[in-house]
């Protein structure tokens, strides 16, 4: 993915496209800054967080606004708002259950789901309160339809971050919602200074 907007950037340059390079700047620029941040508050993240990370920036901001992908595609914008909501819930629960230094018996199992779904919805509800200030101030469309994008969106986010913090629950129970339980034991085992009292 750097790879192809490295590409598109250089064309973009070669056929002065103005819009398109910045676009592309701004798509590699922004991949890069969530490594930064977690680095300078000494996580570690697996490669499948890194690729995931890159692939939803991308596919949002690169493909979405540069491609017209959210245009061509009715389904894409909901796509990008479940694998969010999904992320985030599963983001959710590593943060609680990093609190608690990976003691899974020091809150039951569905408390920290609940809390993983509700840091999901709430990210959810914050991003349409911000698409709607932008679209109120700038006269943008964000919200495309309006009421029935938002409550689509928000929808969509709930599914999203069920599934998170199911995949949490499941986790703590010995069992796996596709291939997460990996995924965040991958996180657990690069960070074991944060969850020091994890056991298996």
């Amino acid at each position: 993915m750097w790879a192809v907007l490295a590409v598109e950037f250089v064309l973009a340059l070669w056929e002065q496209q103005w819009p398109l390079a910045g676009i592309a700047v701004a798509t590699f620029v922004m991949t890069l800054a969530p490594l930064v941040l977690v680095s300078r508050l000494g996580v570690r993240l697996p490669w499948s967080f890194v690729v995931g990370i890159t692939a939803f920036i991308f596919a949002t901001i690169y493909l979405g606004e540069a491609a017209d992908f959210y245009l061509r595609f009715w389904w894409w914008d909901g796509m990008l708002h479940l694998g969010s909501a999904l992320g985030f819930g599963i983001l959710g629960f590593l943060l609680v259950f990093m609190l608690f230094q990976g003691d899974r018996y020091a809150a039951p199992a569905w408390a920290l789901a609940f809390i993983a779904f509700s840091f999901a919805v709430t990210i959810g509800a914050l991003w349409e309160i911000f698409e709607f200030a932008v679209d109120s101030a700038f006269g943008l469309s964000m919200q495309e339809t309006g009421l029935a994008d938002t409550m689509g969106d928000l929808v969509v986010d709930v599914i999203g971050a069920s599934a998170g913090a199911a995949a949490g629950w499941l986790y703590l129970h010995g069992r796996s919602l596709g291939g997460s339980a990996a995924l965040m034991q991958a996180f657990i085992d690069r960070n074991r200074q944060l969850f020091r009292k994890f056991r298996k």
